[in-house]
């Protein structure tokens, strides 16, 4: 049974220290914000539009800041998602475009790491330009309860030897950031969410809402950087 919101406020409350999905080192490891907001007139429709000129922005940005990952997004309203169909509304209909997950952008092949011990949920490619590519989502225990976390853009080989039911122990790594070719055609960067309940996706869950459904999502898909803090440490 999945674990209701306010009952996952008051564990998080409990917590005394984030837990990592990436190795650094808070004290010596630089980690910038990225806007991928309207207000970053630096982002073009012709840089989202062109897998190589977008991954050169972020390694430049990244290189110039002296910063090891660039991080944000959750509930940030982007315009980049019109780069694919994936994100499009139906006919008439509002496009997605409202990010419900963190964004830790950094060099293809970092580590990933379990913040908390769990188990495998389901995993796939999913493999259209623009979504997740190799995805997998965890499972984790709170007193007979359950939450998920989801992890996606990630290599290939991250899922190759998964198994449904598999235990990931705290802090083991367990996949790696992909290249565009496995992660969706996007620079390299891992996407970490929190679910509270799956709704019976398998594999998959939307890490992009419309803005109309806001409330519902943001209810359902908590701010990671409340398990994992490491927004205080960027600039």
């Amino acid at each position: 049974m999945a674990i209701g919101a306010i009952k996952f406020e008051e564990w998080l409350g409990t917590l005394e220290h984030p837990f990592s999905v990436v190795p650094y080192n808070r004290e010596l490891d630089r980690l910038l914000v990225l806007d991928f907001t309207d207000k970053n007139t630096l982002i073009t429709t012709d840089t989202v539009n062109n897998i190589d000129l977008f991954t050169k922005y972020i390694n430049a940005t990244l290189h110039n800041a002296k910063a090891l990952y660039g991080i944000g997004g959750y509930n940030e309203l982007r315009s980049v998602y019109s780069r694919s169909e994936v994100f499009d509304g139906v006919e008439g209909k509002e496009p997605r475009r409202l990010h419900l997950g963190i964004d830790i952008w950094g060099a293809a092949g970092t580590s990933v790491l379990a913040p908390l011990t769990g188990k495998v949920h389901s995993f796939a490619f999913n493999k259209a330009y623009g979504d997740y590519g190799a995805t997998i989502i965890l499972e984790h225990a709170i007193g007979g309860e359950s939450f998920y976390t989801l992890y996606g853009h990630l290599s290939l080989d991250s899922i190759t030897q998964l198994h449904v039911g598999d235990e990931i122990q705290e802090q083991k790594i367990f996949a790696r950031f992909g290249i565009p070719e496995e992660n969706g055609y996007w620079p390299p960067h891992l996407h970490f969410q929190l679910i509270l309940d799956m709704e019976d996706h398998v594999g998959d869950y939307p890490g992009v809402c419309t803005y109309s459904e806001r409330g519902k999502y943001l209810a359902n898909c908590p701010d990671p950087d409340l398990l994992i803090g490491m927004m205080k440490f960027a600039i």
